[in-house]
Parts: C-alpha cells; sequence; structure tokens
C-alpha cells in the first residue's frame, strides 16, 4: 500500500459529490484510492428527504488493512471500520456524520448505505492529494 508524501504534494483538488443511498451497504461513495493518491474526507452530511420517515444510514471505509506503513503497525485494524452504525435521521431532517477530517490511502473505499432506499442522501467534501 503506497502512502504518499502529502508534504511534497504535485496537486491538490477539492472535490466534493452527492448520491442517495440505497438498502444495504454495497453504495459506493468514493471508489477504492488510486496509487500515489491520497483522499482527505472534509465532511459527510446525510439529508432525509422523506417528510414523514426516519431512516438509519451506515457509513464506512473498506479496503483497510494491517500492513506497516512507514514503520506505524496499525493494531486491530480491520477489513472495515465503520464511521457511523446504524443512526436514525429523522424525516426531513440532515445529519453531519464527519466535520473532522480524515485520510483514505491506495485501496480504501467510502461506502455505505441506507434502510430505505431513496430517503437518504448523502453529501461528501473532500480533497484528492497527488
Amino acid at each position: 500500500m503506497a502512502n504518499p508524501n502529502i508534504v511534497n504534494v504535485a496537486t491538490i483538488n477539492g472535490e466534493s459529490q452527492g448520491l442517495a443511498l440505497g438498502t444495504g451497504d454495497s453504495n459506493v461513495i468514493i471508489a477504492a484510492i488510486s496509487s500515489g493518491k491520497v483522499v482527505k474526507i472534509n465532511r459527510i452530511t446525510v439529508a432525509n428527504v422523506d417528510g414523514t420517515s426516519a431512516a438509519d444510514v451506515s457509513v464506512f471505509i473498506d479496503g483497510l488493512g494491517t500492513a506497516t506503513v512507514d514503520g506505524v503497525a496499525p493494531t486491530g485494524a480491520d477489513a472495515t471500520v465503520y464511521l457511523a452504525k446504524t443512526i436514525s435521521v429523522p424525516a426531513d431532517a440532515s445529519l453531519v456524520l464527519l466535520d473532522t477530517p480524515i485520510y483514505m490511502q491506495e485501496g480504501d473505499a467510502l461506502q455505505g448505505g441506507a434502510s430505505a432506499t431513496s430517503d437518504l442522501e448523502i453529501f461528501v467534501s473532500y480533497d484528492v492529494i497527488a
């Protein structure tokens, strides 16, 4: 797993995207990170667009491993780590899931899902660092 030095970067491109979440945890929000890149997630917000019913959201990073990177070995790292697990979002409300930056490395993917199809919309603001 490559871990680029983010002090000596060539580019930092700000990105954002949103999508309606389907049921289950199979929705890919950010696909697997390419070699030589790091993604810094700045904010994740989920909005419930259903006017009458609450819905649950789960969001996780898939692809984490236990490899030692630059002399630092994770302890108990799992391939899938949840940022949010079955958190209820009330009807016509929004929820800030993340507003403190985190980093994703090569092979990591941001995924998630909802308890009801198309009731929840997710918006992610992030930087692609190369």
